[in-house]
Order: structure tokens, then sequence, then C-alpha cells
């Protein structure tokens, strides 16, 4: 149902509107106002071009994007169905994912499946990263960790129980440059 009336007026409970900034708003007053749902375009995740049109150029790349912001703290959740996890507050979880970012001031702590995860941050737990691990000069990695590649920018730190491929490593097997 579109909303007609003030912004914290009643809604149909059956249907489920996404927030007003995720909505393109020229699709919105192109709708019929009888309409009962939605139109089914919207902003893709990619936001909008210079002319004011939808990019679809990361949508492909992007896919369902989930953004834990700063000073926000997420805990005690599975996170499933999300490609991109961007931590840049705190989230305590579990996951299954493609793709995990998190921001220099940002902290995970838990378990999760990952196809490439960018450590800016601190993560704590046991990582599981299918593809490539990167670990940043700011980034901590701590816990049981797996991996199939891994690239540590100097000044990056690594700890814990680390296998490479299920075989285990040592840190001597590491290949890690020294901070100054």
């Amino acid at each position: 149902m579109l909303r007609s009336d003030t912004l914290f007026g009643k809604r149909d409970t059956n249907t489920p509107n996404p927030p007003m900034s995720t909505t393109n708003s020229s699709s919105l007053s192109s709708s019929s106002t009888g309409s009962s749902s939605f139109p089914k375009a919207s902003v893709p995740t990619g936001g909008l071009n210079s002319s004011g049109q939808a990019s679809n150029q990361h949508s492909n790349e992007v896919g369902s994007k989930l953004i834990v912001g700063p000073n926000i703290k997420l805990k005690g959740v599975e996170i499933t169905d999300c490609d991109t996890l961007v931590v840049e507050g705190f989230v305590e979880a579990t996951m299954d994912s493609r793709v995990i970012q998190i921001s220099k001031d940002g902290s995970f702590k838990g378990s999760a499946g990952i196809d490439i995860a960018e450590i800016h941050g601190t993560f704590d737990g046991e990582l599981t990263v299918r593809q490539k691990l990167v670990i940043y000069a700011s980034g901590k990695v701590s816990g049981k960790i797996r991996y199939g590649n891994v690239v540590i920018e100097e000044g990056g730190q690594l700890a814990g129980d680390v296998q490479v491929g299920g075989t285990a490593t040592q840190a001597k097997g590491l290949s890690v440059a020294k901070s100054v």
C-alpha cells in the first residue's frame, strides 16, 4: 500500500514497506495512487547516476549488502543470504556470506564462512575464507583461521590456529612483513 498518511501513519502489515531512502522517488510519483503495492523498480545498491537514473553497474557485483554503521552494535544474530557485510561498528554473530569488509574502527566477533575477507579492523573467532583473506596494516585477526590465499600488509596481525587448504601451518610458514 502506498503511504498516503503522515510519516508515522498506519500502514498495511501484510505489505512490507522498504525504507524511503531506497526507493526511487520518480518511480513513486509515476505510479497510480490506487496501486496496492510499491512499484517493483527500486534504486539498486549502486545508487543514482548523474542523470538521476538507477545505476546498475554495482548491483550485479554487490547483490544484497548489509552495512553496520559506526557506533552500531549488532549482537547474537545469524546473518544469512547476505552477499556483502560491511562492518563499521561492532558485530557479534555467525554468518555465511560472499564478502566481509571490516573497516578500521569495525570489529567482528563470532564465526564466519566467507569467500573474500578484507580486514582493516578486528576479527576474533572462527574464520573460514574459501578464496582470499586480506589483512591490512591496521587489521588484527585472531582465533581459528582457515584460508585459501592470504595477503598481509605490513603491520597487519594474524594469530591463533591458522590453517591453509586443510593443512596446519605454523606462524613460521607465513610470510609476514615486520612492522617498523
